[in-house]
């Protein structure tokens, strides 16, 4: 049984972009990567899937559950790091904790101590005296102290250095590895690439393309560069000095060449 199910699910409100439609299906222990610019419907979506938003149409079920009329049954099996986070200024990491702990029935503060550590984390300042990417810390780790079963990340690596954002992919590796389903959000193609195991690409609040990474950066490169492998070290000026090179990069696929991909084909097709 699927751990997410969404049919149609849809949320539409004022002027602002909603969702439209959107039909996905996650299975227990896959990394699931929510692909799209800011502002192409992927908070809605998980606002939405998880109730504190209420569709407009449609349907989303969690652990086989309804998310609205099991909602309270849904939210204690599951980690939560909205991209909004925030808690009271004046509380500290560890006292949101011992309140969420307690909301979910946990004894103690589950591995909050050792990802404290593992993430460089201070669980004792206000939350309002912190940097964002040290507030960051402590939402991944009020996500993940009690080892959920379902793990939902809105843009989790925000705020953190390159030293952190590889601890970061490196537990999400693990969570997959001890059965956790992870639906994570982002518009950073390189994190989704490396963790992710299939991706679902969200424009103007509709989900467009749901694919395996390697089908996705496949079809980019094979659309948009051709890959030269050197015997030894060159420098780029003189790749681009070749007869027919109009320009040369050391880079992977990024997110606008996967959008123009998938656009350009929806123009053909």
């Amino acid at each position: 049984m699927a751990v997410i199910e969404t049919e149609r699910l849809t949320k539409r409100y004022g002027s602002a972009r909603g969702i439209e439609d959107v039909t996905v299906s996650i299975e227990r222990a896959e990394v699931f990567g929510f692909l799209g610019p800011n502002g192409a419907g992927k908070t809605t979506a998980i606002r939405t899937l998880l109730d504190f938003l209420h569709p407009t149409s449609g349907e989303a079920r969690i652990f086989g559950l309804d998310s609205h009329r099991d909602s309270v049954a849904i939210h204690a099996r599951l980690g939560n790091l909205p991209g909004d986070f925030g808690y009271g200024k004046q509380s500290t990491g560890r006292e949101a904790l011992r309140l969420l702990a307690r909301l979910r029935g946990v004894e103690g503060l589950g591995r909050a101590e050792p990802l404290a550590e593992r993430f460089h984390a201070d669980l004792d300042r206000p939350l309002g005296e912190l940097s964002r990417g040290n507030r960051q810390k402590v939402g991944l780790i009020l996500a993940t102290f009690h080892s959920p079963e379902l793990l939902i990340l809105d843009e989790p690596t925000s705020g953190l250095d390159p030293l952190m954002q590889e601890e970061f992919l490196a537990l999400v590796t693990e969570e997959r590895e001890r059965g956790c389903t992870v639906l994570l959000s982002s518009h950073e193609l390189d994190e989704v690439e490396r963790v992710c195991d299939r991706v679902g690409i969200v424009r103007e609040g509709k989900l467009i393309a749901v694919e395996r990474v390697a089908k996705l950066l496949a079809k980019t490169q094979r659309r948009n560069r051709v890959e030269v492998e050197f015997s030894k070290p060159v420098e780029l000026e003189d790749v681009r000095q070749i007869p027919g090179v109009v320009d040369a990069e050391f880079a992977h696929a990024n997110l606008e060449e996967v959008f123009l991909t998938y656009y350009k084909e929806g123009e053909e097709g």
